[in-house]
């Protein structure tokens, strides 16, 4: 768990943006931004409202919004909220008569013998060599000439969708196990600067950005979590630099 408002004012204050630029920028009036900083959700309209404009404010201040709406939902939603849809299912229409059910199998079952007999007669009927003189007819392997290559392109389409990965990396630092000091770059050690000072103990911080380039004082006191997994850091004593990239966190080169 983590603070949800303390979070984002964090952000929205690391960034110098005021109430006025983020309503401008999110469409959401600025009452509604600051009642999501102060965690005061009843103030909005409905709980639908409160998850969208969670997650629009997270992403425009470069945060995981889903991480966000994860953490709404565990702390405040309960099984109340599924009420309405069990009322929904209980007014649903009553069975049908058995008498009703009777008369569509008759039905359907008149309806399969009279297609059964219809297909058998024109088997019976039909010339016993056409089949066999059209296939003649065709010049060898041009039948196994194109089917390999309608099946090769159909398999090929979902292998290009699976290999799609995210193009930034959005990472989440919480001092779960004590205060440390962090160093954060877009990019490299000569990026610019994103943070740098003391991510006090209980406190969450987050960065989205193609490429990330860290300095942690004391690694072993945080969890990370890099596109809403976490990643385990090694618990050392001294300074760790770090490159984090969409797909990993490593060890920056020297």
């Amino acid at each position: 768990m983590f603070e949800i408002g303390n979070s984002l004012r964090e952000a929205r204050q690391r960034q110098g943006v005021d109430f006025t630029q983020a309503e401008q920028a999110t469409k959401i009036r600025g009452k509604y931004l600051r009642a999501l900083e102060e965690e005061r959700f009843e103030l909005l309209p409905a709980q639908t409202y409160v998850k969208g404009f969670l997650r629009s404010y997270a992403e425009y201040l470069g945060l995981d919004g889903q991480l966000y709406v994860d953490e709404y939902n565990s702390r405040y939603v309960t099984g109340e909220d599924e009420a309405p849809l069990r009322t929904r299912r209980s007014s649903a229409p009553p069975p049908r008569r058995p008498r009703e059910t009777r008369g569509v199998l008759l039905a359907l079952s008149a309806i399969a013998i009279v297609t059964a007999l219809v297909i058998a007669a024109w088997n019976f009927g039909a010339p016993p060599d056409q089949s066999d003189d059209l296939l003649d007819n065709r010049a060898p392997g041009a039948v196994s000439k194109k089917r390999p290559k309608a099946s090769v392109s159909k398999r090929a389409r979902p292998n290009r969708s699976r290999t799609a990965a995210p193009r930034n990396a959005k990472l989440l630092l919480r001092a779960a196990y004590g205060s440390t000091w962090v160093q954060v770059h877009a990019g490299s050690p000569s990026g610019p600067q994103l943070f740098a000072g003391t991510l006090e103990e209980g406190r969450t911080m987050g960065f989205e950005k193609r490429r990330l380039w860290l300095r942690i004082g004391r690694p072993g006191t945080l969890i990370v979590k890099l596109n809403g997994k976490r990643r385990a850091l090694p618990r050392e004593a001294g300074p760790l630099d770090v490159t984090v990239t969409p797909r990993s966190i490593r060890p920056a080169s020297a």
